[in-house]
């Protein structure tokens, strides 16, 4: 359910609260009986898809047979890699039964390693090719306003992919298009596989960047739901297209993977997955 003010209630933070417990779980479950996966970025974005899926995006559980099916908002997970996430919000809010959540990354499922719109509903665009998924994005907001469709397009990039220069000509692009209706989030954990970002390839100052590409920009604690919907709020209002800043931590709430690369793409053995599991009960 869409929440149409500017503050989310007690029972709604709670709510989202709930949800991601459920999430982070989930993810652990799917990337521990797969024996891979990537547990550190998957668990970096709860918030972020928590919140959007269940209190700022219209979208079709039922997806061909909703009325308003074309109507409604488009996400694109252009960091492919962190689909456990996707997949556990779309099960939360009723896209398949929970029972397939187990059959991640096994041959012949729904739930590929990454995102495929030909395997699962709700999917709208294949991803795990890093550098792409805002372009593929542009396009869409860009269909859409020439259809003059009211819906808004979310995409979700990690802070390692903006190193590709592709990234930076659909920033360039969406600003001369003036897409309003885009708005895209970085998860901004500051890790990727080969280690901090910083080190890697140096994306500081990245919101100075950003707005020199004519772009909102938006920096918030991409952990907190109340600060990643007033954040979509505002960017609902701007004439241009806006990039929110996440500040998270990779591997967040299980203590042993927070801000270490080596869980970028690590599934944990027993042990490490009953321990992750006694943590989050504790949260």
């Amino acid at each position: 359910m869409i929440n149409q003010s500017n503050e989310l209630s007690s029972d709604e933070l709670k709510e989202i609260k709930d949800l991601c417990l459920k999430m982070r779980k989930d993810i652990l479950m799917m990337i521990h009986s797969a024996k891979s996966g990537h547990p550190g970025g998957s668990l970096s974005c709860v918030e972020i898809l928590a919140t959007l899926y269940s209190k700022c995006m219209k979208h079709c559980p039922d997806w061909e047979k909703d009325c308003d099916f074309e109507k409604r908002d488009r996400f694109v997970l252009s960091k492919g890699h962190a689909s456990s996430t996707l997949y556990s919000v779309l099960c939360r809010l009723g896209y398949f039964p929970e029972s397939e959540l187990k059959t991640f990354r096994k041959l012949g499922s729904k739930l590929q390693g990454h995102p495929s719109c030909t395997s699962l509903k709700g999917v709208e665009v294949s991803t795990g090719s890093l550098g792409q998924g805002l372009s593929i994005a542009c396009g869409i907001a860009l269909g859409l306003k020439l259809d003059k469709n009211p819906a808004n397009v979310y995409v979700l990039l990690g802070d390692g992919e903006l190193q590709e220069g592709s990234v930076w000509e659909a920033f360039m692009n969406a600003s001369h298009n003036k897409l309003n209706n885009l708005i895209a989030f970085v998860d901004r954990n500051k890790l990727q596989i080969d280690g901090n970002t910083e080190n890697v390839k140096g994306l500081e100052p990245l919101a100075e960047k950003l707005e020199a590409f004519g772009w909102n920009v938006m920096e918030i604690d991409g952990h907190n739901p109340q600060e990643i919907y007033e954040a979509v709020c505002v960017a609902k209002t701007m004439a241009t297209p806006s990039v929110i800043i996440a500040d998270t931590i990779k591997g967040k709430g299980v203590s042993f993977m927070e801000n270490d690369a080596g869980w970028h793409g690590k599934a944990p053995n027993d042990e490490e997955y009953n321990k992750a599991l006694a943590e989050l009960e504790q949260i």
